[in-house]
């Protein structure tokens, strides 16, 4: 049967996209919440026999799991066929180590009460830092959409002579990756962070790469401070305004304004979190790998 697609908490294009790619349609839900807090979720299209994929960006997690929990548990008491979650974003991937005596370790937590309701899930980009895969904390089947070829797709239709700039080591890999696709030079900082809002960064190559326009790239965008370190080296340098790219559309209090005044000629971001800088469309990937997880 086609599959039901549901929206929850502001996914509704990326939604439709992904229903009409699959041959299914977007089914409709109601959600809100009770005078003392509580949740209140109903599924307006009978889901009986018929597979459900729920899109939920987990940006700001707390507020949107326990009606993702819901909406996922009454589709399988409704009679579903399978439910799965299309995660474009998935938080709670930066805690997956014991850093201090009595930390929880959230990633692996997370990822067992997201097992407990869905059947599988599909996400982009995740931040892996010290696990190769999902699936050495996900017990369920997974799949991951790379980014980086459509973010080289776009940069190559878009910005002349691009020098594309990572913003640490860990960037590297995917920096280097849509180099190689859309055939610029790269660069990765040398950073230093003392907080979570105070970063010290050295840019090498700036004099080599004069020509060119820098193009920030980065997985996720939250403070932005690193970015806007980078930008007020390039400005002093005397460089052509920057553009930044990130994947996911974070954007913590004020980083994107802040981002445009300090110089960035444009912020692009990839349609995982819903914000006006989604620029590069990445739901044709995510449809692709819900497919092959079906089988």
């Amino acid at each position: 049967m086609k599959p039901l697609v549901f929206a929850l908490h502001g996914q509704d294009p990326l939604c439709a996209a992904l229903a009409a790619q699959l041959g299914g349609e977007p089914g409709h839900l109601t959600m809100r919440r009770f005078p003392d807090g509580e949740s209140y979720v109903r599924l307006d299209t009978p889901v009986a026999g018929r597979p459900v994929i729920l899109v939920c960006n987990m940006r700001d997690p707390d507020t949107k799991f326990l009606q993702l929990c819901f909406a996922a548990a009454a589709a399988k008491e409704l009679g579903a066929a399978h439910v799965g979650l299309v995660a474009p974003y998935l938080a709670y991937m930066r805690q997956d180590h014991r850093f201090q005596p009595g930390e929880a370790i959230t990633s692996a937590s997370y990822a067992r009460l997201i097992g407990g309701f869905a059947d599988w899930l599909v996400t982009v980009d995740p931040h892996l830092h010290r696990h190769g895969s999902l699936g050495e904390i996900y017990a369920i089947p997974t799949a991951v959409v790379r980014a980086a070829p459509s973010i080289a797709r776009w940069i190559r239709a878009n910005i002349a002579s691009p020098w594309l700039i990572g913003p640490d080591a860990e960037s590297a890999q995917r920096v280097s990756e849509v180099a190689q696709d859309s055939g610029a030079p790269f660069t990765v900082l040398e950073k230093t962070r003392h907080g979570d809002r105070e970063v010290e960064v050295r840019l090498p190559d700036i004099d080599t790469h004069r020509a060119h326009t820098p193009v920030l790239v980065d997985d996720i965008i939250s403070t932005g401070q690193t970015m806007i370190e980078t930008l007020a080296h390039l400005k002093r340098a005397g460089l052509a305004a920057p553009v930044c790219i990130g994947v996911h559309a974070v954007f913590a209090d004020r980083a994107y304004e802040d981002l445009l005044a300090a110089g960035a000629a444009r912020v692009a971001t990839c349609n995982t979190i819903p914000h006006p800088s989604n620029a590069i469309d990445l739901s044709e990937q995510i449809a692709a790998a819900i497919i092959t997880l079906q089988g």
